[in-house]
């Protein structure tokens, strides 16, 4: 029997793919339903933990998140549910962080005390915007009365509490961005999820973008707006330890940086991805199809398979320099069977030019390359042949 003290704390995440309509920014697997059977849910969704739970024995559980689309709509009997099936089959750590992401409809805010009675300690809620033009532009349901109530409803019954905006949309001035997260930064939440609005494949902002209806703030423009987003934050206390989130001290999001730094962690539900013992898992996207794999096989999964080393050690490589504090490059090397996938000559010149910083056995981006994260990248990871 492996001893759970030895071992990283496993993190879990569960997928509720429904949603009250779909928002065009949204690639996320969300859908909408007139109806959704909850005890089928429930018992399908127990029955997919218990896949997990036989896949992964003898495992301390350090956090648990509830995604989606929009799990503040689960029945709180279901979280409830989910949350004792968990810490019986693992051992919850003394802190063990539990996540619900919510939309701040009035709607949702009345089950906040039930959520909160169900376990859940830490609340993620999507306000998006705090101006009115800009939420009924982004789709949202809300307007700011109704999300500043919200807010102000999670913040008493949750010990913790994390914000989403969204910036960098189309006309949005520095000055309009600066007073918008100045009011957000003295709501005195302990972590900011900032994302600058991006057009993905599929969805109806891409059918604006496409027809010449939505242009988005150019290259210049939003570099500012990440700059100054970045200044304002460290300057209010909540530095950004990874390229989005801002937090103030302990107050990180712990199931998140297991993701970051490349810890295994069970996905649940429709969709949902994993990452175990040097497997990768994925359920099956569709709700329909998932719920139907469940009731002939006892589990929701597509696949499961192995990684090889080199895609490990890249996929740690790649998610772990997001993070302001960086990789080991002995474990990186330990994940690869050797050696770090790592271009050195490349990591030399970025260093020059003070964009990467190479600290003893660590390798992180600095302030400076943080905008430019997405072009150092490619440059940093070597082939398979090279590395």
């Amino acid at each position: 029997m492996t001893d759970p003290d030895k071992q990283p704390p496993l993190a879990l995440y569960v997928h509720w793919p429904f949603c009250v309509s779909k928002c065009p920014y949204c690639d996320f697997n969300s859908h909408v339903r007139a109806s959704v059977d909850q005890d089928a849910w429930r018992s399908a969704l127990l029955a997919d933990l218990n896949h997990e739970v036989a896949a992964l024995p003898d495992r301390r559980l350090g956090s648990i998140f509830f995604g989606g689309g929009t799990p503040s709509l689960m029945p709180p009997a279901t979280v409830a549910a989910i949350i004792d099936a968990a810490v019986r089959a693992w051992a919850p750590a003394g802190d063990l962080e539990i996540t619900l992401e919510a939309n701040p409809s009035s709607v949702e805010a009345a089950r906040f005390a039930d959520i909160a009675a169900a376990g859940v300690n830490r609340v993620s809620l999507g306000l998006q915007a705090l101006d009115n033009e800009a939420l009924r532009f982004l789709g949202r349901a809300h307007d700011v009365a109704e999300g500043l109530a919200a807010l102000d409803t999670a913040q008493r019954h949750f010990a913790r509490v994390s914000t989403d905006l969204i910036y960098a949309r189309p006309g949005q001035t520095l000055a309009a961005w600066d007073a918008e997260l100045s009011r957000a930064l003295g709501f005195s939440t302990e972590h900011l999820s900032l994302y600058q609005l991006t057009v993905e494949p599929g969805t109806r902002f891409a059918t604006e973008e496409a027809a010449g209806r939505l242009t988005l703030p150019d290259g210049d423009s939003a570099a500012d707006l990440f700059e100054h987003t970045r200044a304002q934050t460290a300057a209010a206390g909540l530095p950004a330890y990874e390229t989005s989130n801002h937090a103030r001290p302990g107050a990180a999001s712990r199931h998140n940086l297991t993701y970051w730094r490349y810890g295994d962690y069970a996905g649940v539900g429709p969709g949902a991805h994993g990452r175990r013992g040097g497997l990768a898992t994925q359920r099956r996207r569709k709700p329909e199809n998932w719920l139907a794999a469940v009731d002939r096989n006892g589990h929701g999964m597509e696949v499961e398979e192995p990684l090889d080393p080199h895609t490990r050690a890249t996929e740690a490589l790649v998610m772990g320099l997001r993070l302001a504090e960086g990789i080991s490059l002995p474990r990186i090397a330990a994940l690869a069977g050797g050696h770090a996938p790592i271009d050195e000559r490349q990591v030399a010149r970025l260093a020059e030019q003070g964009l990467v910083a190479r600290e003893d056995d660590r390798l992180r981006v600095t302030e400076a390359g943080a905008l430019l994260l997405d072009a150092i990248l490619p440059l940093v990871v070597a082939d398979p042949v090279s590395a």
